[in-house]
């Protein structure tokens, strides 16, 4: 049986991918969240007895250390993190705590027969891009968002810990993920929200900056077939959408779908972290997908028909 640890994993990506892991029944899967975005209604079905939450911060040592040595895992998710580019730009501090993190999942599992290790890495390490498609092999490391900076640190600690020890692992770099779990602090779902209880949709700027959101069956079908097929071991892939949009037509679309009496309202552009363009080059993550990307406007109307829970909202 492989023994399978998913940090971060009461959250919305990690659960979802949580989900499809017990689905096999040869894999047995420790989830590790502290709930600080995370949370328990977002945790697989009790249906299946081969998994296990244990509330714990992977940033504190004594706390994921007890959990790695005493389920010696095969393979780790690490998804924890301090996740949304506001919350880290109110709390600079706190998201440079997840450099602690990194140094303990690491140090332990060099020492207890981890194989590899999967990164929940994002496109906010490209900063502000330097050519379109964002492709893997050129990174301009010119973010000065903590986030951002953080999660190329947690990429180094990872190419720095196979050249040394020979510890495998797999980066993902997501670009905005959406689907029925997400909370409303991202853009998608916050827009949804807005527009289910005709509420103003608020939009930073004049609407022009452009993003690419990819529905979270795309991410976990992608993820999955990697680990399954073990396949770029010790490498980098963007998991994404190349469907780029202005916020301002997300918006209206989701105006149009919706069928809200909602007003888009304009705010002072941010003063830093919102990038004016992201595309990403999803060439290595295309063929891992057994039929075509799903469209906006179709993830849209699965999470209506999947139903909001508004109290994770």
């Amino acid at each position: 049986m492989r023994r399978i640890l998913v940090t971060g994993g009461a959250g919305f990506i990690g659960s979802s991918l949580a989900d499809e892991l017990i689905k096999d029944p040869e894999n047995y899967v420790v989830i590790a969240d502290n709930l600080l975005t995370g949370n328990k209604r977002k945790l697989p079905s009790a249906d299946f007895t081969n998994w296990k939450f244990i509330e714990a911060d992977v940033n504190t040592r004594d706390q994921i250390t007890s959990i790695m040595t005493s389920y010696q895992f095969d393979y780790i998710f690490h998804y924890a993190a301090v996740v949304g580019v506001q919350r880290t730009l109110n709390d600079p501090i706190g998201v440079l705590r997840d450099i602690d993190g990194f140094k303990n999942i690491l140090e332990t599992a060099k020492n207890t027969g981890v194989k590899r290790i999967y990164f929940s890495s994002s496109s906010e390490v490209y900063g502000e891009p330097v050519e379109f498609p964002q492709n893997e092999k050129t990174t301009p490391l010119n973010s000065r968002l903590p986030y951002a900076i953080v999660k190329n640190v947690g990429e180094a600690f990872l190419r720095s810990y196979y050249h040394k020890y020979g510890l495998e692992y797999t980066i993902f770099r997501f670009f905005n993920t959406y689907g029925p779990k997400q909370s409303k602090n991202f853009v998608i779902s916050k827009f949804l929200y807005a527009a289910m209880n005709n509420q103003d949709i608020t939009i930073y700027g004049d609407g022009s900056q452009t993003r690419t959101f990819s529905y979270i069956d795309d991410n976990i079908e992608a993820t999955l077939e990697i680990f399954k097929n073990r396949l770029f071991v010790n490498d980098v892939i963007n998991i994404g959408n190349d469907n780029e949009i202005p916020i301002i037509d997300l918006a209206k679309t989701i105006l149009k779908i919706t069928g809200s009496k909602s007003k888009i309202v304009f705010l002072p552009p941010l003063s830093e972290g919102d990038m004016s363009r992201r595309l990403p080059d999803i060439s290595k993550m295309k063929p891992l997908l057994k039929t075509p990307l799903i469209s906006l406007e179709a993830g849209i109307q699965n999470i209506l028909k999947k139903g909001l829970i508004e109290n994770e909202l």
